[in-house]
């Protein structure tokens, strides 16, 4: 069989190999399927086959644009169970229900995954976990099977895993100790790229992230294509070549070193770079004042973020120079590492919208090795009251009802400009307030512990002239 037929295959067999398990362990069915009150294993196996169909066609029918091999490897690997398509020629299954109907499945649970879970909320198992484990299998094979998946592709895998885990959250079921957390990772990386932090975990923090609700998604995306791309390349399937390379827009405080540093993470655990440090520069550290000396700072600076990620704030500044500057030698010798090194080093840069899109223009080469954009908006005034409690949380501090109406106010009488600090300003907000705290609770001979762990209103920025609340 051909390579894509294969690269399904395994992953269906494996998923109705441990769902067909699960329901014989739970020693019940749905009431239309069971027999003589016990579920019979060929009952059991042909729902296991229509529930990993059903996740195999909600990615292939996603975009609504799938080519014969896709099908022609859907049909081949479900035919053990469904004789009718292995039958089925290639238009009709293109232009019936059997694949199309399945488009819209990930976005609840489907019956047997509900059936699962409420077992395991009865009996304190995990086996809802199992299932998220080899469904995603499924899921990746099926997005795997186009040369290069689409973004509707991509986004049906997010949707689904993100389904999942909302519903085993919801129903607190505990992932088991045993269980790698890197579900749908590759199977084999590179042996010179030691293993990093587990995958789930690096994107349940991406996720615990206040608002950035579009960076998240953009992040999720980036990161199920490259599992796909790493699962062609462990069958021996075609990859095609695609700079990693991004550019991030938005004003100070949004979040982009915070998902830069995360990012890195992510694309070592993936096995793109052999690190994930992220070195963080601007264009002080890579301009030199004199003939001679741009380059070799650049090489430097380039040589140390090698196996990670290379972070360039404000990175227009490079391209804003006079007659006499160097930032353009900055540039291209920023090009050549990129070249250079392309297999183990990814640069961001990052800075306001306007000027980085003057900054692509500034060089041939920059805007083919910048692919993608993204954008961080600035957060509103509920997400830096969020911002703000949970640095109060990991600091062991909080707010009460008065201190919050205050801060929420003082935030809405802030100028939104481009000098807008977000969660800069909040941070800058609550080390101000912690200090005006400490000095109240100084002059208390005896204070108590939820004194030294409460803000109240007194606590909170003051502006002159507004109508904040005392």
């Amino acid at each position: 069989m051909s390579g894509p037929v294969n690269l399904l295959l395994e992953p269906v067999w494996q998923f109705v190999g441990e769902v067909t398990d699960i329901v014989g362990d739970l020693r019940r069915r749905i009431d239309a399927r069971v027999v003589g009150g016990t579920a019979t294993d060929d009952a059991v196996e042909r729902d296991a086959a229509l529930e990993s169909q059903a996740i195999a066609a909600s990615v292939i029918s996603s975009d609504g644009n799938y080519s014969d091999s896709e099908l022609r490897a859907y049909a081949l690997a479900f035919a053990p169970w469904f004789d009718s398509l292995q039958s089925m020629p290639l238009e009709q299954l293109r232009n019936g229900d059997a694949i199309r109907q399945h488009r819209a499945w990930p976005i609840t649970p489907s019956p047997l995954f509900e059936t699962i879970v409420t077992a395991d909320i009865r009996n304190g198992t995990a086996n809802g976990w199992r299932y998220y484990q080899a469904a995603l299998r499924v899921a990746h094979a099926a997005a795997a099977l186009a040369d290069v998946p689409t973004r509707g592709k991509l986004l049906a895998v997010d949707t689904f895993r993100s389904m999942m885990l909302r519903r085993l959250a919801v129903a607190r079921i505990e992932r088991p100790p045993d269980m790698p957390r890197g579900v749908g990772e590759p199977a084999a990386i590179e042996p010179r790229r030691a293993p990093g932090r587990p995958l789930e975990e690096l994107l349940a923090e991406l996720d615990a992230l206040v608002g950035l609700t579009s960076v998240k998604t953009e992040v999720r995306l980036l990161t199920n294509l490259i599992r796909i791309e790493n699962l062609r390349r462990e069958r021996k399937l075609p990859v095609v070549d695609q700079s990693r390379h991004l550019v991030f827009v938005g004003n100070p405080g949004t979040g982009k070193t915070t998902v830069a540093r995360l990012l890195a993470q992510i694309l070592h655990t993936l096995g793109v770079v052999s690190k994930g440090q992220l070195v963080e520069t601007d264009r002080s550290g890579l301009v030199a004042g004199y003939v001679g000396q741009t380059a070799p700072k650049v090489n430097e600076v380039a040589g140390g973020a090698l196996g990670g990620v290379l972070f360039i704030d404000e990175a227009y500044a490079l391209a804003h120079g006079g007659e006499h500057d160097f930032g353009m030698e900055a540039i291209a010798t920023l090009l050549k590492q990129m070249e250079d090194h392309r297999d183990d080093l990814v640069v961001i840069v990052a800075g306001y919208p306007a000027p980085m899109a003057e900054f692509l223009d500034a060089n041939p080469g920059l805007r083919s090795r910048f692919p993608k954009t993204l954008a961080f908006p600035d957060y509103t005034d509920d997400e830096m009251v969020a911002i703000f409690e949970s640095i109060g949380r990991s600091n062991h501090y909080q707010l009460d009802e008065k201190a919050r109406e205050r801060l929420r106010a003082w935030l809405a009488a802030q100028p939104r400009g481009p000098s807008f600090g977000n969660a800069r300003l909040v941070r800058n907000a609550f080390e101000l307030a912690i200090t005006m705290q400490a000095s109240r609770l100084v002059e208390l001979d005896h204070p108590t512990d939820e004194q030294l762990v409460t803000l109240v209103a007194a606590d909170l920025p003051d502006l002159p002239g507004a109508d904040l609340p005392t």
